[in-house]
């Protein structure tokens, strides 16, 4: 009996390993000052609600030193979501009181309200600028 289950067991392990392989990551792309920020996103309503939306023109700006925010044209669906996070740097995050798109440029603290939509994998760097600027955000096709 406990061969067939650890039996069982690993073929549901092999089987859920393969689901995941075959899984690919949404990326989506955009400029800030001439160079070129890419991101992944997760898969939750919120972000796929944000992926509907793209390709979508937004202006950058400053919230204080530690992030970039941008209004979105509509609310993104808070539902099935955790809405609260602990953002790292690099993290994208939907705000849902103001309906915001938010990208930490650091740490921040426990914020009830935020969801995380996905992270930055290149060009953070970019982001640290401040100021403001109009950004075409893209999916990237082809991934």
């Amino acid at each position: 009996m406990r061969t067939a289950i650890r039996t069982l067991f690993l073929l549901m392990l092999v089987f859920v390993a393969n689901v995941n392989a075959g899984e690919k990551t949404v990326k989506i792309q955009f400029n800030y000052h001439g160079k070129t920020v890419i991101g992944s996103l997760e898969d939750n309503p919120a972000s796929r609600e944000f992926l509907a939306m793209l390709p979508l023109t937004v202006k950058m700006e400053d919230y204080g030193a530690v992030e970039k925010v941008a209004w979105l044209p509509d609310k993104l669906n808070k539902a099935n979501t955790l809405p609260a996070i602990t953002p790292a740097t690099g993290d994208i995050a939907y705000y849902i009181p103001w309906g915001n798109l938010a990208i930490f440029r650091q740490e921040f603290r426990h914020s009830p309200g935020l969801i995380k939509l996905g992270r930055i994998d290149e060009g953070l760097a970019a982001l640290q600028q401040s100021g403001s600027a109009e950004v075409r955000i893209t999916r990237v096709e082809n991934q």
